[in-house]
């Protein structure tokens, strides 16, 4: 009995590989690049970077691949009930010139064009049996006050509430409902292409924003 000591922080990060229209997608360099970034410049104390993976931009055909990497960010130590978990998905969107915050997704799956494995679906819901294709999932995150946090550190972001029906809605569906069950949180945020906003920019960013997460869990 008695005190459990202080709650940690892990926060897991995903990106998309290459997609139609995207060659080279800046998920993918950052989420390769932040463990090594991170390192150099430290978290808050109780803040641990957990997972970083790199998902096949698909959807129906890669979900297997999905679980296996939102398993992998569990903790089965001792303190894992001191543990908060956290999922961070990061997706571009091509013509974005600032960061967005996505409020929540839709359980529906409308692709404008195939996916990375040539489905393109056409108003199927994301998860069959969990209501309609009007069916939405909210994060748990704070996200005014992670907004709030960001744009005290001078970054252009704003909160959104369509993250579209392609795979980043596709995928954080499918988290948000994991993270329900697992009793962890997830957000997704859209992200500007390098040629809006560079590289270094971006990657101090992602910082800031893991900052920002651990800072109102």
């Amino acid at each position: 009995m008695g005190s459990e000591g202080p709650k940690s922080v892990k926060i897991n990060v995903t990106g998309f590989k290459k997609f139609h229209g995207v060659d080279a997608n800046p998920t993918e360099t950052i989420v390769e690049n932040l463990k090594d970034y991170v390192e150099s410049r430290g978290l808050p104390p109780g803040v641990t970077l957990g997972t970083c993976a790199v998902l096949e931009t698909a959807g129906d055909g890669a979900v297997s691949e999905l679980y296996k990497v939102l398993d992998s960010g569990i903790s089965r130590g001792t303190n894992s009930r001191n543990e908060k978990v956290v999922w961070l998905h990061l997706g571009v969107s091509k013509g974005a010139l600032k960061f967005a915050l996505e409020r929540q997704a839709v359980n529906e799956a409308t692709f404008c064009s195939p996916d990375e494995l040539g489905w393109q679906p056409q108003q199927l819901p994301v998860i069959l049996g969990d209501g309609g294709i009007s069916q939405t999932r909210t994060t748990s995150c704070c996200i005014e006050a992670i907004l709030e946090f960001l744009k005290r550190k001078g970054y252009d972001a704003n909160i959104s509430n369509d993250a579209g029906r392609f795979v980043c809605n596709f995928v954080y569906y499918h988290s948000l409902m994991f993270a329900e069950q697992k009793g962890h949180q997830s957000l997704f945020v859209h992200i500007p292409p390098f040629s809006r906003v560079d590289e270094e920019t971006q990657m101090q960013f992602i910082v800031a924003l893991l900052e920002a997460i651990a800072s109102t869990t």
